[in-house]
């Protein structure tokens, strides 16, 4: 059975992905890391979340509980239309660097279930750092699976965060400009 490192971000993307690999005869071993969320309340509950789920999975989860946001906005900083490019890389970076220290057969992302992510460049970004760090990048279009896992982590009551996690989308998601012009 080959061992699989999943970069995982939060409990309920999670879901799907852990199963179809299980199916496929992959032992996983998931990865938290993620320097982009904010504010820290939503880091600590999506830590919290899937570690709730890992125990329930009979699921080994290596969890990074440094809160790096400094890292994050250091990197995307005067770079924010290229934000998501760049959060991809700094976790899927540390996912291969990872893989690479424990013998991974290969590594992947549950960024892969979502529909709302660019899975081209996640792809690309993932083989890029396969060939630097020699660990393969193994790609598989979760979306599929997205609308069923949706459901089954309502169905467990699990928390459910409503943007990607960093500071962009957060305003992104809640603001709204005023369409009022300044008098």
């Amino acid at each position: 059975m080959e061992r699989i490192l999943l970069h995982t971000c939060c409990g309920p993307c999670s879901i799907y992905p852990l199963a179809s690999l299980r199916e496929k005869g992959f032992e996983v071993m998931g990865l938290f890391y993620n320097p982009n969320i904010h504010p820290y309340t939503e880091f600590k509950k999506r830590r919290d979340q899937l570690e709730d789920y890992a125990r329930q999975q009979n699921w080994h989860v290596i969890f990074d509980d440094e809160y790096r946001l400094e890292e994050y906005l250091q990197e995307v900083v005067h770079r924010e239309a290229r934000r998501c490019q760049l959060c991809y890389h700094m976790r899927l970076k540390r996912a291969a660097q990872v893989a690479k220290k424990g013998n991974f057969a290969a590594f992947t992302t549950t960024l892969l279930v979502s529909p709302f992510q660019n899975h081209n460049l996640i792809k690309e970004i993932g083989e890029n750092l396969a060939e630097q760090y020699g660990v393969p990048f193994y790609y598989e279009d979760f979306r599929p699976g997205f609308k069923e896992a949706t459901a089954k982590s309502k169905e467990l009551a699990m928390y459910r965060q409503q943007y990607c996690g960093c500071i962009y989308s957060e305003r992104d998601r809640y603001y709204r400009q005023s369409k009022k012009t300044p008098k």
